[in-house]
Parts: C-alpha cells; sequence; structure tokens
C-alpha cells in the first residue's frame, strides 16, 4: 500500500509539480532579463541618442506622418490605438485568453499570457521611469494627449507580447497550413499597425516604437522557450517529444504505444491534459 502510494506521489510530482515549477522559474527568469533589456536599452538610448540622432530619424517620421493626416484618418487610428492602451488591450487580451482557455481545456494560456503581459508592463514602467524621455510637442500631435514619458511605447511592447503569443498558441490548435499563415499574417499586421498609429499620432517617436518591438519580440521568445521546456519535462514520460506545429503529441498514442495495460488505461485520463482537444480540424497539438 506503501509502495503503491509513494508510486502515485512520485508519478504526480513528476507530471504536475516539475514542469509547472519549471515554467514559472524560466518566465521568472526570463521575465528579469526582460526588465533588465528594458533598462539597459534605456541607458543606451540615453548615452547615443543625441539631438543630431533624433533629427536624423525620429523628427523625418514624424514629420512624414503628419502629412499623411486627415479629419477621418485620425479619428479612426485613434479608435485603434485605444485597443492597444491601457483600458483596450487587457480587455482584447481576456477575451483573447478565454477562448484559448476554452479550446484548449487548459489554465495554461492563462499562466502564459498572463505572466508575459506582467511581465512587459513591468519593463514598460521601469524604463520610461528611468530615461524619462518627453513625448513630441503637443502642437504636433493629435489630441487627446498623453503625459507619461514616452519611452518605450507601452501600447506597441504590450501589444506585441500579448498579440503574438494569442497567435502562437492558436496556430498550435489548428491543423491547416492555410489558416496558421492567415492567424500568423493578421498578428504581424495589426502589431506593426499599432506601433506606426503611436507615431501617426504624434504619441510617440519612432524610436519609442522600435524599441518596444524589439524588447516584445525577445520577450515572446523567452515565453515560447519556457513553454517548449515545459513540454519537454511534461510528456518525456508520456509521448515522447514537446509539440511542435508539425510534430503534434498524441498522449493517448504515448501510452498505447508503451504496449502496457496501465498506459492504455491512463491514457483517457492523461488526454485531458493535452492543451487542446483532437476535435475536427484541429491538432491535438498542445497549446
Amino acid at each position: 500500500m506503501t509502495t503503491g502510494t509513494e508510486n502515485w506521489l512520485a508519478h504526480r510530482w513528476g507530471k504536475w509539480v516539475v514542469p509547472y515549477a519549471a515554467l514559472w522559474i524560466t518566465m521568472l527568469v526570463g521575465g528579469v532579463v526582460v526588465v533588465i533589456l528594458a533598462l539597459v536599452s534605456a541607458e543606451v538610448y540615453d548615452n547615443v541618442v543625441d539631438d543630431a540622432g533624433l533629427a536624423n530619424l525620429d523628427k523625418p517620421a514624424l514629420a512624414f506622418m503628419e502629412q499623411l493626416r486627415s479629419p477621418g484618418l485620425d479619428a479612426f487610428i485613434t479608435g485603434f490605438t485605444n485597443i492597444g492602451g491601457g483600458i483596450g488591450m487587457p480587455i482584447l487580451g481576456s477575451i483573447l485568453t478565454a477562448l484559448l482557455i476554452f479550446t484548449s481545456r487548459s489554465w495554461r494560456p492563462l499562466i502564459l499570457i498572463g505572466g508575459a503581459a506582467a511581465a512587459s508592463v513591468t519593463a514598460t514602467t521601469l524604463g520610461k521611469k528611468m530615461i524619462g524621455r518627453v513625448r513630441p510637442d503637443h502642437a504636433d500631435a493629435v489630441p487627446p494627449y498623453e503625459t507619461s514619458p514616452s519611452f518605450p511605447s507601452g501600447h506597441t511592447l504590450n501589444t506585441t507580447v500579448v498579440i503574438a503569443l494569442v497567435v502562437y498558441l492558436a496556430c498550435l490548435q489548428i491543423k491547416r497550413t492555410s489558416a496558421r499563415i492567415g492567424l500568423i499574417a493578421a498578428g504581424v499586421i495589426f502589431i506593426v499597425a499599432m506601433g506606426l498609429s503611436r507615431v501617426y499620432l504624434g504619441h510617440h517617436w519612432l524610436t519609442d516604437v522600435i524599441v518596444g518591438w524589439v524588447i516584445g519580440l525577445a520577450w515572446v521568445g523567452i515565453v515560447i522557450m519556457a513553454h517548449r521546456f515545459f513540454h519537454a519535462l511534461r510528456r518525456r514520460e508520456h509521448a515522447g517529444d514537446a509539440p511542435t506545429f508539425e510534430h503534434p503529441a498524441h498522449l493517448h498514442n504515448g501510452a498505447a504505444g508503451r504496449g502496457d495495460g496501465a498506459a492504455s488505461a491512463a491514457a483517457p485520463a492523461d488526454a485531458n491534459d493535452a492543451d487542446t482537444p483532437g476535435t475536427a480540424g484541429r491538432s491535438s497539438a498542445s497549446g
């Protein structure tokens, strides 16, 4: 009896505690790295971007955007950029995360997207406080005006993190390559448009946006690495390698492949632990 209990505890420890601990530790370390990256980029920017550098990149970009403005386009882009703001992006991110949780039958999208968003907001806040860069003059901006420091662009950084991770997790649930390509293209367009909208409205300099993209993509890469590491531990004894777009993981196949009755009996229960259900039109790859 004692041996059976010990085996059960060891199984649960290896199945739940170790992988999730690895996921959280990797994301925590990665989050610290991203925050440091934001602080370092602010320091580097402060040291190398002088008035000449500003005139050679940021001011021409703003002047070009001012030539494109019109009352109708200003109103449209203002509405669009609000989606990436402090109210719009949490709402949109929550809706998309809830859809991923529902379709995957797993809380892991909440862990990944929620943890990543928290780190990106922290990086944005610290970066702004450290550099304290002034936004473009109100005379060159479209109202309503913003008063917080300019560097880096929080709209750009947070949108890059949330949308890129949503696209990544959604692509793991979609089987058709054409659908994945369309989803990735839509995500890229949304992220790029959000950044450029900040320059168009005169709320940020172009360098604010570029740094937002760079830090955001770096953080997304770390989160995806943490997710792959999680699956490498989580699935090691269940279905071989971590799932990829081309090599989805099927828990029941992994169990059946072992050819023993206990593994086969455990397969239906373990199948529910996959991040995505094996429904029609979708792969069983984990998200």
